[in-house]
């Protein structure tokens, strides 16, 4: 693995010329610029049925990407208020903003999340919203120290100086917005959710 310095990582990630890591509040990250994002399928051996997230320093940052009524927004928003930043996961309506690569098989949905992450709020605030998904091979747990991540890939260009190992090791919980103004839970994960969740009124 490449190490180079925060600097080095944000403008490697901004010119789209490689895939990055990063530590999360989870498990850690690889990551690239959203219409980059065919170079994580291909380094962790993803099938493009399994999309990649859009992870952004704000909420107001990923609002673009989503497709939806004001009525809708405004019970996301709600829920970005309560539970971001943080270990959820949104997966809401997309708008024509994401990329193709980024859910080459789905196009009409987009994960979103902003991590609670002090070092990863930094990058993203520089690099705007990226691309990313769990740093190991597509199938197999996720790597969470940066000699694993290092060893299984030798291409991906991480922190010269590392952090330390302090995400909770656990996936984000994952939620899907559904046709009925409801919530579907895809993942438990490192977010309890406090039940029930914030949902439409208005169909």
């Amino acid at each position: 693995m490449a190490k180079v310095s925060q600097e080095e990582l944000i403008k490697a990630a901004i010119a789209g010329v490689a895939v990055i890591t990063f530590p999360t509040d989870t498990v850690p990250a690889l990551a690239a610029r959203p219409d980059k994002a065919e170079a994580i399928f291909q380094t962790k051996q993803r099938p493009p049925d399994k999309p990649l997230i859009l992870m952004g320093a704000t909420a107001e940052s990923l609002w673009q990407f989503v497709d939806s009524q004001t009525w809708e927004l405004e019970c996301w928003q709600q829920i970005a208020r309560q539970y971001w930043p943080g270990a959820l996961t949104l997966v809401l309506p997309a708008s024509s903003a994401v990329p193709p690569a980024v859910n080459p098989t789905d196009p009409t949905t987009i994960g979103l999340r902003v991590p609670k992450c002090e070092i990863a709020l930094e990058i993203l605030k520089r690099t705007g919203p990226l691309a990313t998904t769990s740093a190991n091979l597509s199938g197999q747990p996720p790597l969470l120290t940066v000699a694993d991540i290092d060893r299984q890939f030798p291409e991906v260009l991480s922190l010269k100086e590392s952090p330390p190992e302090s995400g909770s090791a656990i996936p984000s919980t994952v939620v899907r917005w559904t046709k009925n103004g409801d919530w579907e839970i895809l993942r438990s994960g490192a977010v309890e959710l406090i039940s029930p969740l914030p949902k439409s009124t208005v169909k």
